[in-house]
């Protein structure tokens, strides 16, 4: 590991490449490159995410940290290692400050692995818009994660107006075993859907986008009620004569409830993040149902057929009245 102080970017690649060549390190095995946006007290639990994930999707691994956009000169500090504490791939930290944290991608862009797609992660509050994060622009795809907002249905609402193909969310990740429960269900069932209900807790994102999950693959009017959690707690699906019922408390097991059965338990854990993360890292493409889960939801239509690059919008934290929680200081 070699760390480097108030350096700069060419200090930065030269270092990677004397950490590659002592390690033996070739970038054409890099299937991407991840940018993780996070803040300064999220950098472990997000280094540890980023790590699991990247065990199983060999990238290089660009940690940014912006710090103190008010500080009067611009710094960079960074850590570069291959093979290190942060798995077995290419991976550097770099805390920004001053002005510079305004302009990460002029560090970030040279970094990059030749011809691999870019995902860039924001851990923590999300941008209200991708446009004004630069570090969304340049990449393929984007993921944020509505649940760590202080508003998460808000936030939701917010990746809907914004969002383009190549976004996803972890709350939409965290409904996967949900929707293969629910899928799975159907296998046995006969009869018309009658009424799907999903319970979770009021303000959980996940609850929401199954429930338009469910509404669009069902083509029905999905109601929702509130539970104290954690996260999403239940749906009950009434089918023909048949009321099936899957119920989770301890966040860990399922109940699967069916007129005239016995019940069965079966596992529905709540998942670790790098297991999410690594599931958003199997596709590039665009994420079509997640789009039509968020139109359910947001009442918006076409989303899957908007631009699927963006353009810069400059936003200032210092200038701006309502400065976007992903350019503010950490």
């Amino acid at each position: 590991m070699t760390a480097l102080w108030d350096t700069s970017g060419s200090a930065v690649i030269k270092a990677l490449s004397a950490e590659r060549r002592a390690a033996g390190s070739v970038s054409s095995g890099l299937a991407l490159t991840l940018v993780a946006v996070v803040d300064e007290k999220l950098v472990a639990e997000a280094e540890q995410a980023a790590t699991a994930a990247a065990a199983q999707h060999p990238c290089r691994l660009l940690i940014v940290v912006r710090r103190r956009p008010d500080a009067p000169e611009p710094r960079l500090d960074a850590e570069v290692s291959v093979g290190g504490r942060l798995g077995p791939g290419e991976a550097i930290v770099m805390r920004m400050y001053g002005r510079l944290s305004l302009h990460a991608e002029s560090v970030v862009l040279p970094l990059l692995a030749p011809d691999a797609p870019v995902v860039t992660w924001w851990f923590g509050e999300p941008p209200h818009l991708i446009a004004h994060d630069p570090l969304g622009v340049i990449a393929d795809r984007r993921i944020t994660d509505t649940a760590a907002s202080t508003d998460p249905l808000a936030a939701l609402r917010m990746r809907a107006d914004d969002y383009a193909p190549g976004d996803t969310d972890l709350a939409w990740t965290r409904t996967t075993l949900w929707r293969s429960l629910c899928a799975s269900a159907f296998d046995s069932l006969i009869g018309d859907v009658r009424s799907v209900t999903v319970t979770g807790e009021a303000s959980n994102p996940s609850r929401t986008l199954l429930a338009g999950w469910l509404g669009r693959r069902l083509d029905l009017s999905v109601g929702v009620e509130d539970s104290a959690g954690p996260g999403v707690t239940g749906v009950t699906m009434k089918v023909g004569d048949d009321t099936v019922t899957i119920s989770r408390t301890d966040g860990s097991t399922a109940i699967l409830s069916r007129t005239g059965q016995p019940d069965r338990n079966l596992p529905l854990p709540r998942r670790e993040l790098g297991d999410l993360l690594a599931e958003e890292l199997r596709r590039l493409d665009a994420d079509e149902v997640y789009a039509e889960s968020l139109e359910t939801f947001s009442g918006l239509t076409d989303l899957s057929a908007r631009p699927n690059r963006r353009l810069h919008v400059w936003q200032d934290p210092m200038e701006a009245s309502d400065p976007d929680p992903a350019l503010t200081t950490s």
